[in-house]
């Protein structure tokens, strides 16, 4: 078995074999992140057909690796058991490469319909512009902003640097008021009117 595993014509199947096995080991022990995702455009065909997107990048590696790996190591061994020899790797890698596509698809489908998806209430910053805010920490004014904390569309609680848009204008602890803008890391607000909310 570890002459034909290590036999020039195989070398490659193997090395594949065994790059997937360090990839698991690594990421079982939680060395390396699996959300990793695919900058490729995702309407393509082909990489629908692959299944590219159903599960995470280093997945979708493990699983080609293996299944190049194994088509290779088949491949080899039902050559050498119809034809008497091992195929050369210019004929054989090809061959496995092209069989380990459908194979991977097939896997990533399998494998997909098993592994939690992630969803994320992350937003981006921008989106907080137009939703209220209220003062927590500090007067805001002019040049001078405060802390507030506003609630996004998911729930979350932001905590955030405000400061008045509106020349001469003062924020107290417990105002409400409304984002409009942002420069940097500070929001622009105005007043919602001169209620205040309690401080939470």
């Amino acid at each position: 078995m570890l002459d034909f595993l290590g036999a020039s014509q195989n070398v490659l199947f193997s090395a594949a074999i065994v790059l997937m096995l360090l990839i698991g080991i690594v990421q079982a022990i939680g060395f390396a992140p699996v959300d990793h995702g695919f900058d490729a455009d995702l309407d393509s065909d082909l990489l629908s057909w692959l299944g590219v997107g159903r599960v995470p990048l280093l997945v979708f590696l493990v699983l080609y690796l293996a299944c190049f790996g194994l088509a290779g190591l088949i491949g080899q061994q039902l050559s050498h058991d119809w034809l008497g020899a091992l195929q050369p790797l210019w004929i054989a890698a090809p061959a496995a490469a092209v069989v380990a596509l459908p194979a991977t698809a097939l896997a990533v489908r399998a494998v997909g319909a098993v592994i939690p998806q992630d969803h994320t209430t992350a937003i981006p910053v921008d989106d907080l512009i137009g939703r209220a805010a209220t003062i927590q920490v500090g007067r805001a004014t002019p040049g001078s902003p405060a802390r507030a904390r506003v609630v996004d569309h998911f729930g979350q609680a932001h905590h955030l640097m405000v400061e008045p848009d509106n020349p001469g204008q003062t924020f107290e602890e417990g105002e409400a008021v409304l984002l409009v803008r942002r420069e940097g890391e500070t929001f622009r607000a105005i007043t919602r009117g001169d209620h205040r909310l309690p401080t939470l």
